[in-house]
């Protein structure tokens, strides 16, 4: 069984306090430190982050839920061209097929925190850095329990330097389905400087994707980017 729908970045403040839950005054600035002690993480506590994380602030087991992710797809929104695909291979020793024109992607595994999977290195051209919005398609399986109110919150830096925080609501998904679903993505506007000390730097430039379901933190999977591929 299958379902699909497209979701819009939330890109107005009170939207977001509403569908969320935040607080309007802001969530309360944390450390990674402090939240690895909590038995649940919660959205409004990885809001208040103010740098990337080091480590996983929960593991693998915590996907009680069965999600796995089996397709991304990245085009760009105002010319429909696909800057890159990735199909997760289901036959054993296969390589997942993926487009390379204008960038490529590796899954880095480190099995001494059992986090296979869960570390992405992207490597674009610097011509992403012009782009306004692309549009991420992501097609994912869960198991045999229904998950309510699933939600993600992904955080891009650049060293220290938040860059912008994007949020995305799943909703409902029905127990044993595939779902596919298209985030749009509207990227900030960054200064020549910036974008160019982020091309010279490559793999300064990380995220956090944060998964929750009934505000619940989940999954947590992390990224690091370059945009110098091709010089």
């Amino acid at each position: 069984m299958s379902s699909s729908l497209k979701v819009n970045q939330l890109t107005s403040a009170k939207k977001a306090a509403k569908q969320t839950g935040r607080r309007k005054d802001g969530p309360k600035p944390t450390t990674e430190d402090e939240l690895i002690k909590k038995d649940v993480i919660t959205l409004d506590d990885v809001r208040g982050l103010e740098s990337i994380t080091k480590g996983y602030l929960c593991s693998p087991s915590d996907n009680i839920y069965d999600i796995e992710f089996t397709r991304f797809k990245i085009r760009d929104m105002e010319n429909d061209a696909v800057l890159f695909e990735i199909v997760k291979s289901t036959t054993p020793n296969s390589k997942d097929a993926q487009s390379q024109e204008t960038a490529s992607i590796t899954t880095i595994s480190d099995d001494r925190f059992s986090n296979s999977g869960r570390f992405v290195r992207y490597q674009f051209t610097s011509n992403f850095l012009k782009l306004k919005t692309v549009g991420a398609t992501v097609e994912f399986k869960v198991g045999p329990k229904a998950i309510n109110n699933f939600q993600m919150i992904e955080r891009h830096f650049f060293r220290d330097t938040l860059l912008k925080t994007f949020e995305f609501d799943f909703g409902f998904c029905i127990p044993d389905s595939t779902n596919t679903c298209e985030h749009i993505y509207t990227f900030p506007l960054l200064s020549p400087e910036l974008c160019e000390e982020m091309i010279n730097n490559p793999f300064a430039t990380k995220s956090d994707s944060f998964y929750f379901v009934d505000n619940k933190l989940i999954m947590h999977n992390k990224a690091d980017y370059s945009y110098n591929a091709g010089l």
